[in-house]
């Protein structure tokens, strides 16, 4: 059974009429298919499909990216990647199933896959905590990171999640610094890492994974620090506003690949990721075969200062700053005692003369 969203009410209607078409049996008994008004009714809704998404509000997008028959990170890991091994645990607490993640070929190479992953029913959507990591998931990716790091092998990662599990426990055993620690390590990597937003890139749940030397978003995905409904009770004491939130937010693709905080977008297919599956498969893998083809010849430590030098430009180019490739003007000014202090102490004659300096001080003392 199809879902539909709220704006794809004549599209609904479409696809009802083709499929009474298609059938044979209809209520008259055994008829003749009608293919000329089924061909008719086909084109018709591609022109609604493209007609409605093509001129997607910022709250519609948002719907899409949350589409329930929308791809999921299980759903490309099991498509793009081969000998994909699942490893489990975080070595302090246990296992959180809603982030998947191990080592797999792409391409005949070694890489690191790291899915957050929904479910695609209620029983799995439960089970995997809808997406939500907790504490002990960021710990895992953690551990596998520095993993991958230590035998240099790239890490592709598949974002989709509201944002970190908020709940009692999670917090309890250190969410806050969990996803911290998380930040930290994927900045400090010497090998290329992809982040791929397919879905919902939700707060620091999907931060703590997307600090990557590219982070690449499929055309109806949506990226932002907080949900529109989440934005809109805050700023104006009424979620129905969202519309509102959401285009003040800014999270969708164009509108961030604009402000340079993503660096891709990956084309869906009309009407949706969950329309055709074979071509988003198609295109998500010509991105990740490109995008790591752009590492390949770079060392560790040009692969890591790409990483840093791309976060630090970010929110620069509408600055007052003239010079954007200058990054030592984000530098810490000291002020000219310190800088006095350090340079005096730099030189070793002077450290010399003050520890004489002490130890006369110091006889003059004790022999008075």
């Amino acid at each position: 059974m199809k879902n539909y969203l709220n704006f794809e009410t004549d599209i609904k209607n479409l696809e009802i009429e083709i499929d009474k078409l298609k059938d044979p049996y209809n209520q008259d008994g055994l008829s003749e298919v009608d293919t000329k008004k089924i061909s008719e009714s086909q084109k018709e809704i591609d022109n609604k499909l493209q007609e409605i998404y093509s001129n997607l509000d910022p709250w519609q997008t948002t719907l899409v990216a949350r589409h329930e028959d929308r791809p999921k990170a299980k759903f490309f890991i099991d498509n793009l990647f081969e000998d994909f091994i699942p490893l489990s645990g975080d070595r302090f607490y246990g296992e959180d199933k809603s982030v998947l993640a191990g080592f797999a070929k792409f391409n005949e190479k070694s890489v690191l896959v790291i899915g957050q992953e929904k479910g695609d029913s209620l029983e799995s959507r439960i089970e995997r905590n809808f997406g939500m990591m907790r504490p002990e998931g960021y710990r895992k990716t953690i551990r596998l990171m520095k993993l991958a790091n230590k035998f240099n092998i790239p890490i592709i990662s598949f974002i989709d999640t509201p944002g970190a599990y908020p709940g009692v426990g999670a917090e309890e055993r250190g969410q806050a610094e969990a996803i911290a620690k998380s930040i930290e390590c994927c900045m400090s990597l010497n090998v290329p890492t992809l982040a791929i937003v397919i879905g919902e890139g939700g707060s620091g749940g999907a931060i703590a994974l997307a600090s990557s030397n590219k982070v690449i978003m499929l055309e109806n995905a949506i990226y932002s620090v907080i949900s529109p409904e989440g934005c809109a009770t805050i700023l104006w004491r009424d979620p129905k506003r969202t519309l509102e939130a959401a285009k003040a937010m800014k999270l969708s693709s164009k509108d961030l690949l604009e402000l340079k905080v993503i660096d891709e977008i990956i084309p869906e297919p009309i009407g949706g990721a969950h329309r055709d599956r074979d071509l988003i498969l198609d295109n998500v893998r010509k991105s990740i075969e490109k995008n790591l083809s752009e590492f390949f010849n770079m060392s560790g430590e040009e692969i890591f200062n790409h990483r840093k030098n791309k976060f630090l430009t970010i929110g620069r180019s509408k600055g007052f700053v003239n010079q954007l490739d200058d990054f030592s003007t984000l530098s810490m000014k000291e002020n000219k005692v310190n800088m006095f202090v350090k340079n005096f102490f730099r030189s070793k004659l002077n450290l010399v003369a003050v520890i004489g300096l002490i130890v006369l001080l110091g006889y003059l003392v004790f022999s008075l």
